[in-house]
């Protein structure tokens, strides 16, 4: 049996015209070809369609119900093809979101909230992991995109994975000290301000983001005592809270207003606590098509 759609449209045409001449102007066709293909279709099938004489021309009972089935197939093949369409163009899908804890005090919340507003139909998930545990998330596929700051990865690592890595967001990191803290009294510090007091810092062993920071410290020329390491960046800000020590923080994290803590500008050299966003260079998801146009418009 060899039935198309173009088929079941001439035929549902001359059964809501219940006329082939109105049916074949309707369809931009002429007759003699309209006429052909209904006949073909009711050898296909076997049956008759129409009931034609010289004074009234019906459909049969097998026309009637091939008009109600090809009805309802041609409406669900024109939405498979507008779901496809809109797939094509990320307006329906799954996008799921990597993050470090500290990106949410940025401008992670508000691109997920014009993209939430763009593209109502993606569900999109957030998942709070570490640099490394991105890294690893998204070589295998159980991230789309991965949001970390510095350090960045290297250009050789990253074309090796597959992987690009570009600019999000700019910022500095700040120093979280004690409102009690005499530093608190100065609107801002330089990085040696704080050689001599115990530095609270995200675990060292879970991502490049707290060595590079003890690094930044070295070659501003000191060698920071580290008093406590921390999971969260909450956990630091805690800490600091209680007047344990100092903590490095992304200059966003004041928008919180942690209860006890300042946040003091670096004036010389601060930290680059730039956000950066990975995503697969060779997955063609529209999906992340769509979400990078939010992230960079300009397409740079």
């Amino acid at each position: 049996m060899s039935i198309d759609l173009k088929q079941l449209k001439y035929f549902l045409a001359v059964a809501e015209e219940k006329s082939f001449s109105r049916a074949a102007e309707r369809l931009h066709i002429s007759q003699p070809p309209l006429s052909q293909q209904i006949m073909k279709l009711e050898s296909e099938l076997g049956v008759r369609l129409f009931a034609r004489t010289t004074r009234s021309f019906e459909l049969t009972v097998a026309g009637k119900a091939l008009m109600q089935e090809a009805s309802d197939l041609l409406g669900r093949m024109r939405m498979a093809v507008d779901t496809i369409r809109q797939i094509d163009r990320g307006e329906v899908g799954r996008l799921r979101v990597g993050i470090v804890g500290s990106a949410m005090w940025g401008p992670i919340p508000g691109l997920l909230e014009q993209f939430q507003s763009q593209f109502p139909r993606v569900t999109w998930t957030i998942h709070e992991l570490g640099p490394d545990e991105q890294w690893d998330a998204l070589r295998g596929k159980q991230i789309d995109v991965g949001f970390w700051r510095e350090p960045k990865r290297d250009e050789d690592e990253l074309k090796h994975a597959n992987l690009r890595q570009d600019l999000c967001f700019q910022e500095n990191y700040c120093v979280a000290v004690n409102a009690q803290h005499p530093l608190s009294r100065k609107d801002s510090i330089d990085l040696t301000d704080i050689a001599g007091e115990p530095l609270l810092t995200l675990h060292l062993d879970q991502s490049a983001e707290p060595r590079y920071l003890v690094q930044c410290c070295v070659n501003a020329g000191f060698q920071p005592t580290i008093f406590q390491e921390a999971a969260e960046p909450q956990t630091l800000l805690a800490m600091v809270g209680a007047g344990l020590g100092v903590a490095l923080m992304p200059e966003t994290t004041a928008r919180i207003g942690w209860p006890g803590v300042r946040f003091l500008p670096i004036k010389r050299n601060p930290p680059s606590a730039n956000l950066y966003i990975t995503y697969p260079i060779q997955d063609d998801a529209p999906v992340v098509r769509a979400f990078l146009k939010i992230v960079n418009p300009a397409g740079e």
